[in-house]
């Protein structure tokens, strides 16, 4: 499948890919006794120092697998190897839980010769306890990576999520084949600021660190940033991309005429993740995508694409296929963002239900059918101006409630 921006640059989706399918990437992941049975210890690494780029929460609780990961990036804004566990989130764990992240980094570095500035670290799980060091240690020390462990690494980084979250696509630089892939976990407490929840990326593309922060920090603001679940932002959140050079081309910049390209492939990668977590929301039924046109700015177009899908009026109406355009009308007119309330149009699906400030006939029945899909899209048209913004979420179930009434018990 191959889409085409209006630029014309050409991207394409690779439907088996994986973290994996750039070239000079290795991962794997094990089990090492922190969850009862399931994988819960990974690792990722790059066959030489990669360029690095990350976003994290902006939680004033930001964990401390976070300040090492970011200590790590600052020192020369490489990275070789990430090392992730879940189960246990090592966040609100004082001076102990930073050394124990520290201990992660020195632990793998050691094992594999790297500097300890080029491991990255990062957990995932329940929020206070202490990383049990026993099990740590055994994950560092036992942990093989292989050019075939993608699924391996993917499987030992979910925590609630009910399936592996993946993406890859190829685009052309100087006629050569680039590869960008990724990996993601997350399908509670998403709400991004920035952030996200844990997402890897890796790519063969060449390209120095601070340009490709430029390049994930924008693709960030138009996917993991435009989806929420439950609304509560995680200790935890991040994303990390690592760029190789295995693919020798020209280093990318915004005067290399490819940039655009790797831009909206990288860009495509995030949105396709991004969607698979919303997708999962815990309990979900449905993802929902909420489309705005119209709007002043792209900006205002985000914001209240984001509110309405983050609704959980508009949430549980859609679970209970409810044809309520009220409740979207309700989202809109307590955003931030500015609306002219007698020029808005909004749509389920193709039927207009609401336009110039007053209600549209339309089929309830067949506005039933349409939410009673597994992806519904809603679309607002606000008529003041060429700004336009896509959001994504979930419905909100009685599975929610008891996921997370029981999550650490």
């Amino acid at each position: 499948m191959v889409q085409t921006t209006n630029l014309h640059q050409k991207v394409e989706k690779v439907e088996s890919g994986t973290l994996l399918t750039p070239g000079g990437f290795q991962s794997g992941g094990i089990h090492s006794g922190l969850r009862y049975k399931k994988k819960d210890f990974g690792l990722l690494v790059s066959d030489t120092p990669a360029s690095a780029a990350a976003v994290y929460t902006q939680s004033h609780f930001q964990a401390p697998p976070l300040k090492v990961t970011q200590e790590s990036i600052e020192k020369e804004g490489k990275i070789q190897a990430l090392v992730i566990n879940s189960a246990v989130a090592n966040a609100c764990t004082g001076k102990e839980g930073l050394k124990n992240a520290y201990e992660m980094r020195k632990m793998i570095a050691e094992r594999f010769h790297f500097p300890e500035e080029y491991v990255a670290v990062a957990s995932t799980g329940v929020i206070g306890e202490q990383l049990p060091m026993d099990k740590i240690t055994y994950g560092c020390e036992t942990v093989e990576v292989t050019k075939n462990g993608a699924s391996d690494f993917q499987r030992s980084i979910l925590t609630t999520d009910k399936c592996e979250k993946t993406a890859c696509y190829q685009v052309e630089v100087e006629g050569k084949t680039v590869t960008i892939g990724g990996a993601a976990k997350g399908s509670g407490m998403i709400h991004p600021n920035m952030a996200t929840m844990l997402g890897f990326i890796t790519t063969d593309a060449t390209i120095e660190p601070e340009l490709l922060q430029k390049a994930l920090s924008l693709s960030i603001e138009r996917s993991f940033n435009q989806i929420t679940v439950d609304g509560e932002t995680s200790t935890n959140d991040m994303v990390l991309a690592m760029a190789n050079g295995y693919v020798d081309h020209e280093s990318l910049s915004e005067q290399h005429p490819d940039w655009d390209g790797f831009q909206y492939g990288l860009q495509l990668v995030c949105e396709d993740l991004a969607k698979q977590i919303a997708k999962d929301g815990e309990g979900a039924t449905k993802l929902i995508e909420v489309n705005v046109s119209g709007a002043s700015s792209d900006k205002e177009a985000r914001i209240i694409a984001k509110k309405v899908v983050g609704s959980s009026l508009v949430k549980t109406a859609v679970y209970g296929l409810d044809a309520n355009w009220g409740r979207i009308v309700g989202a809109i007119g307590h955003s931030e963002a500015q609306v002219d309330a007698e020029a808005c149009d909004i749509y389920i699906e193709e039927q207009l239900v609401f336009s110039n400030g007053t209600p549209c006939p339309f089929s309830e029945e067949q506005a039933v059918e349409d939410l009673d899909n597994e992806e519904v899209t809603l679309s607002i048209h606000l008529n003041e101006g060429d700004g336009k913004g896509t959001a994504w979420g979930c419905d909100l179930t009685y599975d929610y409630v008891r996921i997370n009434a029981s999550y650490r018990t």
